[in-house]
């Protein structure tokens, strides 16, 4: 499961990245809601496209008040609000034209992404090719790409592997910027799913490979994410000292940064721990527990790793 929290997190960047270029400047003033997420905070950003609900309403303008909806939608989604979701997109379904095709497309999307976070694999994964072949009808590469990436997520195994690769020669072999703007997340996913199988040598040359990218485009945060994931390969070759030097200089990082990460510090302690450090690991497995114990999807999705990561911090083993 370590993977798929990545893999959306990573994702979560690359689709805000790649929607930045999505709505113009309007003369009617309607602002181009896509520039005003925040994926660290989705109830904050159901709040402020809440507040452009009314003037959205009232401008008579369906395939903005359409797309605005999926994206609460979305907000709704990531907060497992998967009812209210569910609903939104019911409005929106009653409001598609033939002439709204991206709004077709984004409806398929949030949808599946409203399932497959619940769990409904089998639900969303039909969504998500339909959305595909509808995004690539309607020449919107970048849409066809972020369904190409869900269908990565939603598979497992080879097929994960072939969607993950098709999405990352589409955005690769792509002309619009915006869909070029999925390949630091792309390289990030099909480096887990190498990962997932075993592959740590491919998975570490994807890994690096999403690091050079996301360092060539100046993105701290995510570069932050992309030196992790390299770091994590390493230790998973045996190469225990690179990861743990790694992990280090990530966490000086972050700290110059005046913040904490708490898989950096798990990743210390994992990495001193397999040193026969237990000692100087002990207090990393704490906080690591202190920080990521907060973290609602972990809770859920990864107990006995939190878990493992409280008994070590305890001494246990």
């Amino acid at each position: 499961m370590l993977h798929t929290l990545f893999r959306l997190a990573v994702a979560a960047s690359a689709a805000l990245c790649c929607w930045l270029w999505a709505l113009e400047a309007r003369a009617d003033g309607l602002p181009d809601f896509d520039r005003l997420w925040n994926y660290d905070d989705p109830a904050a950003t159901e709040a402020t496209f809440r507040e452009l609900l009314p003037k959205a309403e009232a401008s008579g303008d369906v395939n903005y008040l359409a797309q605005l909806l999926t994206q609460i939608a979305r907000t709704e989604g990531l907060q497992r609000k998967f009812e209210d979701a569910h609903r939104t997109l019911d409005r929106v379904a009653g409001m598609l034209r033939d002439d709204l095709k991206t709004v077709r497309v984004r409806l398929l999307l949030e949808r599946g992404r409203a399932f497959n976070s619940a769990k409904k694999q089998d639900q969303a994964r039909p969504l998500f090719l339909e959305a595909l072949e509808v995004a690539r009808a309607a020449g919107e590469e970048n849409l066809a790409i972020d369904a190409a990436h869900m269908l990565g997520i939603v598979e497992s195994g080879e097929k994960a592997v072939a969607w993950d690769v098709k999405a990352m020669e589409m955005a690769e072999a792509a002309k619009d910027p915006r869909a070029k703007g999925w390949l630091g997340a792309l390289y990030n996913n099909l480096g887990w799913t190498y990962h997932d199988q075993g592959d740590f040598a491919k998975a570490l040359e994807l890994f690096q490979k999403g690091l050079a990218w996301r360092q060539e485009k100046k993105q701290p945060k995510e570069t932050r994410i992309a030196k992790w994931t390299v770091g994590r390969a390493l230790r998973s070759l045996g190469r225990v000292q690179e990861a743990l030097a790694k992990q280090e200089e990530l966490s000086a990082e972050w700290k110059a940064a005046a913040e904490e990460d708490g898989y950096v510090e798990e990743e210390l302690g994992e990495c001193l721990l397999a040193l026969a450090r237990g000692e100087e690991a002990r207090p990393h497995f704490a906080r690591a527990y202190e920080l990521l114990s907060k973290d609602a999807w972990l809770a859920q999705n990864e107990g006995k790793r939190l878990e493992r990561m409280k008994e070590l911090g305890d001494g246990k083993r």
